[in-house]
């Protein structure tokens, strides 16, 4: 009955300790989430400014500027540049967008969705709780022509959301950032 007992035990526990070590693409979404990022490349993405080159199968985009490791999105504050990367999807209805993000030092980075655009700098008035260096989850739910903004289930703004649709865009401004883990929910 012991060995019986050890058996299940490690048969129920090895799938979820993998899933917790797994890439960010292994991320299990909620019910009718579905994933924007994958972990291992930038499919599904696109360079936002000039020739908006398609990112399908890169894992890097403006000289590294933005570049995939380890399962998550890395923006290098060693390359220099004020870049864009977007999802080659757009959105225009009531949407929920979820992304889990670690700023690093000096972190002055942007997301932008419907017209909107969100500030991720620790310490400022809308993270004044946000360090560097550690997790945060990150939701933008659209709502008619309500955008709200929550950071770990808090609300830090909300606004007045464009009517028309536009990709998820992020931007690489200042310092360093990690995403994984973005998922998106259309109503």
């Amino acid at each position: 009955m012991r060995r019986f007992w050890l058996t299940t035990t490690a048969l129920i526990a090895a799938p979820m300790l993998a899933l917790s070590h797994g890439q960010a693409g292994d991320f299990p979404t909620e019910p009718g989430f579905v994933s924007l990022f994958n972990g291992k490349n930038l499919d599904g993405w696109r360079q936002a400014k000039g020739n908006k080159e398609l990112l399908e199968g890169k894992t890097e985009a403006y000289r590294g500027r933005f570049k995939v490791q380890g399962g998550v999105l890395v923006i290098d504050p060693a390359v220099p540049g004020d870049s864009y990367i977007e999802t080659t999807r757009e959105f225009g209805k009531d949407v929920h967008v979820k992304l889990d993000f670690k700023p690093g030092p000096k972190c002055n980075n942007d997301i932008f969705l419907r017209g909107s655009k969100y500030d991720i700098v620790p310490g400022n008035k809308e993270h004044k709780d946000v360090k560097e260096g550690q997790w945060y989850t990150l939701e933008i739910i659209v709502s008619g022509d309500k955008l709200e903004h929550k950071v770990n289930g808090q609300t830090t703004r909300t606004s007045k959301a464009g009517s028309k649709a536009t990709p998820l865009m992020i931007r690489a401004e200042f310092g360093a950032m990690e995403i994984k883990n973005l998922r998106v929910k259309e109503e």
